[in-house]
């Protein structure tokens, strides 16, 4: 797709989902941006009234709350994060119905935790809400329930969770409003030289490998985070783009095809829905390592068969979500495995005719089906 015509396609995009970052949304010390959250709200507003779906995924609950309890800083253990989670929310969320309501909008605040992702029904059901909120033109207000949420049940931070979110109801885009501009070919803080990459046609391992770490002191993403929210985007077939969050009305310029910030280009194919959860909702409970030859394959959509593989990772039974990875690490699907890690061991490197040989039956020739792949 030419980099003109991808920027085009954004015009078209009816289902969007906008993350706003801490640093967005408040200044430094923790206090709230007002003319920052109205300009947001008026923008929402706006393309809601022309007929989009607009989301909204937004952090700074614990900044707000951290603020509002007079503490000089983030805490530092779990207890006291919820805590000001659970202060930071109710502003947060009041703040942002008063200005809604002020373009008269209608806003649901949705709380998520990995939980919603890793049942294959709650997300179902989360999908569920979300549908029937657009449909009653209702805009979502979506963050993370870290009231409730201990680390094995956090997504982590909202740029993954605008993915995930993103999957779940089947956007068409995902702007990401942060305090970077977009993806640079070097950190612009230490290379003045930098320069800004306006389009990505494809998130390789260079790519991967020149993210850096977190951002602000209040916030949990960086570029890293950013980019593995794109990766999961694209892999959905939909487009994700990265913004300064200061840039003047930057969500209707970027949905006029306008070239701000960094496009990451979806795949033409959009997942099924199952598929969507098999990528980004599922637990993944292990990983295998395949060589070069069984690599090129999966990218011709052959299945994983047992020759294939070069090692296993992991503890997990037949039935579960693996990733697989290519030599050098990086994560090339996600699927769903037919026989157990320890099965796997016996199993790696051999024909499929020698399986029932080795572990006592075989229920199928392939590792991973291509019908149970999702390829990155």
């Amino acid at each position: 797709m030419e980099k003109q015509e991808a920027r085009q396609a954004l015009c078209q995009a009816k289902r969007i989902v906008v993350k706003v970052g801490s640093s967005t949304i408040t200044y430094a010390n923790g206090k709230r941006n007002f003319s920052q959250i109205d300009r947001i709200a008026r923008e929402l507003s706006d393309l809601q009234n022309q007929g989009k779906e607009m989301i909204l995924v937004t952090s700074g609950a614990v900044a707000v709350g951290v603020d509002r309890l007079g503490l000089p800083k983030k805490p530092d253990n779990i207890p006291g994060k919820q805590a000001a989670a659970a202060v930071g929310q109710g502003v947060l969320m009041h703040t942002y119905e008063k200005f809604f309501a002020d373009y008269g909008q209608t806003v649901a605040q949705v709380l998520l935790t990995k939980t919603e992702a890793l049942d294959r029904h709650r997300y179902t059901n989360s999908r569920n809400t979300f549908m029937e909120l657009l449909k009653q033109r209702v805009i979502p207000i979506v963050n993370e329930n870290d009231v409730v949420a201990l680390d094995e049940l956090k997504i982590g931070d909202n740029d993954n969770m605008s993915a995930l979110v993103a999957g779940i109801v089947d956007a068409d885009l995902v702007i990401i409003l942060s305090d970077v501009d977009g993806l640079y070919t070097a950190n612009p803080q230490t290379h003045p030289e930098a320069e800004l990459v306006s389009e990505v046609q494809e998130i390789t391992p260079a790519i991967e490998a020149s993210a850096g770490g977190v951002g602000s002191c209040l916030g949990t993403g960086g570029m890293a985070t950013k980019i593995q929210a794109a990766k999961a985007a694209n892999s959905s077939g939909i487009h994700l783009v990265i913004a300064s969050g200061t840039e003047k009305n930057a969500i209707p310029r970027i949905l006029q095809g306008e070239q701000i910030g960094t496009l990451f280009v979806s795949r033409e194919n959009r997942l099924q829905f199952r598929k969507r959860w098999l990528a980004f909702g599922a637990s993944i409970q292990g990983s295998i390592t395949v060589d070069a030859g069984c690599a090129k394959a999966l990218t011709a959509g052959s299945s994983i068969l047992p020759a294939g593989v070069v090692a296993v990772t992991g503890s997990f039974e037949p039935g579960a979500t693996i990733s697989v990875r290519d030599l050098e690490g990086r994560e090339l699907a996600r699927g769903l495995v037919h026989y157990s890690a320890v099965e796997m061991e016996q199993l790696r490197g051999c024909k499929s005719v020698d399986i029932e040989r080795l572990i006592g039956h075989k229920n199928y020739d392939e590792v991973i089906h291509r019908d149970d792949l999702v390829l990155f």
